[in-house]
């Protein structure tokens, strides 16, 4: 179903705001959502008329431009997971040492024993007997 001809002229006047860079109603970046909103249709419109689409996309045919603070929340993005990577790395790290200690520490615990036992056989070993 075609869109009515002050639809049409509504989005056609929207899109030559919003490649112009002078948008009334949206933040000014180039997607069909903010198509609709400048147009101040709805989103459906916006997909059956079908030309005013073809024509869109022939003119937006770069990537779609992000406002600042939509960068700045991507570098942010990135730079968090850039930290949660070294953070999993280091604590990767670090329970390998862990495990390592911990093994250490038993094996010293083990000798610890063994030495403790060999001492007192041999105390008592030593002992005078009582004839």
């Amino acid at each position: 179903m075609p869109v009515s001809a002050a639809s049409a002229a509504r989005l056609r006047e929207a899109m030559d705001r919003l490649l112009a860079g002078q948008p009334l109603h949206t933040d000014g970046a180039l997607t069909k959502e903010n198509l609709a909103r400048e147009a101040q249709v709805s989103h459906a419109t916006v997909h059956r008329a079908e030309d005013i689409l073809a024509e869109w996309d022939a003119k937006v045919a770069r990537p779609i431009l992000r406002t600042p603070g939509e960068v700045a929340r991507d570098e942010t993005i990135t730079e968090l997971r850039k930290q949660l990577r070294a953070a999993k790395a280091e604590v990767t790290k670090l329970n390998g040492r862990l495990d390592a200690l911990a093994t250490v520490t038993a094996n010293l615990y083990h000798e610890n024993q063994a030495l403790k036992k060999r001492d007192r056989d041999r105390r008592l070993a030593s002992l005078p007997s009582a004839h």
